[in-house]
C-alpha cells in the first residue's frame, strides 16, 4: 500500500527534554488526521503509553471507513445504507474481500465457489462428538476453525496465491460448522447443505429442519439474516479484527488467524452484548416485567445497573447500523406473528429511551446489539449461538484484514511496547532462607 499521497507539508512538533523533535502528519481520505510517530522511539528513548489502544492507530486500511460523530458507516466506500437495503451477504462478502462488488460472472463464480465447498471433511464430523455436553458453541467454532488448516493446508507456502479458494472455503464451511455445532448439541441428526439454496437459507434449513419437521424457508428472515450479516460484516479495527491482524502479523495461517478473532468476539465486552440483552430482558421479565424500575436504575448514578443494548463506545450519535435492524426486526416479528413477553418487554423499553431526555440528551439509542437479540431469539436460535451468528457476520471482514495486512509493504510484526512498573533489582534469596 503506497501511502505518499497522504502525507502533508505540515509537520508536528514534540519538545522532549528541552529539544523539539518533528513527525510526520498524513490525512486520511475522509479527512481523519495521524500522526506518524513510527520513529519516535528511536530519535527520543520515548515511547507512547495508550491503553486500549484508543488514540492509536495500527494501520493504514482501505476496508472500512467509521465516522462515529456522524453516524457513518461505509464498507469500500460504500454506504452501510446502500449495501444492507440493495445486496445479499455473498454481495458484501465479496467487496469486503475484492474490494469492488461483484459483476454478474463474478458474483455467479463466487457463489458456485461457496456451493462446492461448503461441506466440511467428514472426519471433521466425528471432532463434535468429542466436545463435553454444554461445550460452550464459540469454543467449538474457535477449534474447528483452527482445524481447518489441518484438513486444507493449500496456503502454507504462499497464501495469497490460492487466497480466493481460502476465503470462499471458509465463508461456506463456518456456517456449516455452525449448524452442525448446535444440531449436536440439540441431539438432532446433522443437515447438510444444499445446492439450490442461498448462503442464508442454506443456514436456516441447516439448522432447524429435521425429518420430522421439514424447514419452510420464510424469505421475510432470509432478508433479515442478509442484513445481520452484513451489518456486522466489518468494523475498522475493533478488538477481534485487531487480534486477526495481531496474530496474522507473524505470519500465521488464515485459518488460526480467524480462530484467534472468534475467541476475541467470544468476551462478553465484544461480541456478546446481544445475548446480554436477552438476559437482561429475562431477567427484568422474572422479577415481575417492571421494566420502569430498570430505567430508573439506569439513570441513578449511584446505581451499578446499565441498559444493555443501548449507546455505544464509538457512534455518538445513532448507530446507523440499529436503524436498518430495527426495520428488520418488525418486519420479523410481524411476518411471524409473534408473541413473546420478552420482545414486547423489549418494545416497551425502546420507546422509553427513544423518548426519555436522560437517554435523548446522552445519545443513548438502540443500538445494533438490542435489535439483532430480538431478531435471532423470534427466529428461534438459541441465545447460547448469538455471538457465533456475529462471526459468521465478521467473518469477510476479518479474512479482508488479513489480507490487506499480508499485501501491504508497511507490514510489521506486531509488537506493543509497555512502561515497566514493577520491581526494580531485588537480591536472590535461596530457599532455606526464604521461610514458611
Amino acid at each position: 500500500m503506497k501511502l505518499g499521497k497522504y502525507y502533508t507539508q505540515e509537520k508536528a512538533e514534540i519538545k522532549i527534554d528541552g529539544k523539539v523533535y518533528e513527525f510526520p502528519i498524513m490525512v486520511g481520505e475522509e479527512g481523519e488526521k495521524a500522526i506518524d510517530i513510527s520513529k519516535l522511539r528511536s530519535l527520543t528513548g520515548y515511547v507512547t503509553l495508550d491503553y486500549g489502544y484508543m488514540n492509536t492507530g495500527s494501520c493504514a486500511s482501505t476496508i472500512t471507513y467509521l465516522d462515529g460523530d456522524k453516524g457513518i458507516l461505509n464498507y469500500r466506500g460504500y454506504a452501510i445504507e446502500d449495501l444492507a437495503e440493495k445486496c445479499t451477504f455473498v454481495e458484501v462478502a465479496y467487496l469486503l474481500v475484492h474490494g469492488s462488488l461483484p459483476t454478474v460472472s463474478e458474483l455467479k463464480n463466487f457463489s458456485g465457489m461457496l456451493n462446492k465447498y461448503a461441506l466440511i471433511h467428514e472426519d471433521m464430523v466425528h471432532f463434535f462428538d468429542r466436545f463435553p455436553p454444554g461445550s460452550p458453541p464459540m469454543s467449538i467454532l474457535s477449534s474447528m476453525v483452527n482445524a481447518l488448516s489441518v484438513f486444507y493446508p493449500d496456503m502454507i507456502n504462499n497464501p495469497l496465491v490460492k487466497i480466493d479458494m481460502m476465503t470462499a472455503r471458509l465463508i461456506s464451511k463456518i456456517r456449516t460448522i455452525a449448524a452442525f455445532s448446535y444440531k449436536k448439541a440439540m441431539g438432532q441428526p446433522l443437515v447438510y447443505p444444499r445446492h439450490d439454496y442461498s448462503y442464508c437459507a442454506n443456514f436456516l434449513n441447516m439448522m432447524f429442519h429435521s425429518p420430522v419437521t421439514p424447514y419452510e424457508v420464510n424469505p421475510v428472515i432470509v432478508d433479515a439474516l442478509n442484513k445481520l450479516l452484513i451489518l456486522h460484516g466489518d468494523h475498522e479495527q475493533n478488538c477481534s479484527t485487531s487480534t486477526v491482524r495481531l496474530v496474522g502479523s507473524a505470519h500465521v495461517n488464515l485459518y488460526a488467524s480467524i480462530s484467534a478473532g472468534i475467541s476475541a468476539l467470544w468476551g462478553p465486552l465484544h461480541g456478546g452484548a446481544n445475548q446480554a440483552v436477552i438476559e437482561m430482558l429475562e431477567q427484568i421479565h422474572n422479577e415481575g416485567g417492571n421494566y420502569r424500575k430498570y430505567i430508573d436504575k439506569a439513570k441513578d448514578p449511584n446505581d451499578p445497573f446499565r441498559l444493555v443494548g443501548f449507546g455505544h463506545r464509538v457512534y455518538k450519535n445513532h448507530d446507523p447500523r440499529a436503524r436498518i435492524i430495527k426495520k428488520a426486526c418488525d418486519d420479523v416479528l410481524q411476518a411471524l406473528h409473534i408473541e413473546d413477553p420478552l420482545l414486547d418487554l423489549a418494545k416497551e423499553i425502546e420507546e422509553v429511551a427513544l423518548t426519555d431526555p436522560y437517554f435523548v440528551e446522552r445519545r443513548l439509542y438502540p443500538n445494533v446489539d438490542f435489535y439483532s437479540g430480538i431478531i435471532y431469539k423470534a427466529i428461534g436460535i438459541p441465545k447460547d449461538m448469538f455471538t457465533v451468528m456475529f462471526a459468521l457476520g465478521r467473518l469477510p471482514g476479518w479474512i479482508a484484514h488479513w489480507k490487506e495486512m499480508w499485501d501491504d509493504d508497511n507490514w510489521r510484526i506486531g509488537r506493543p511496547r509497555q512502561i515497566y512498573v514493577g520491581p526494580v533489582s531485588r537480591p536472590f534469596v535461596p530457599m532455606e532462607g526464604r521461610g514458611d
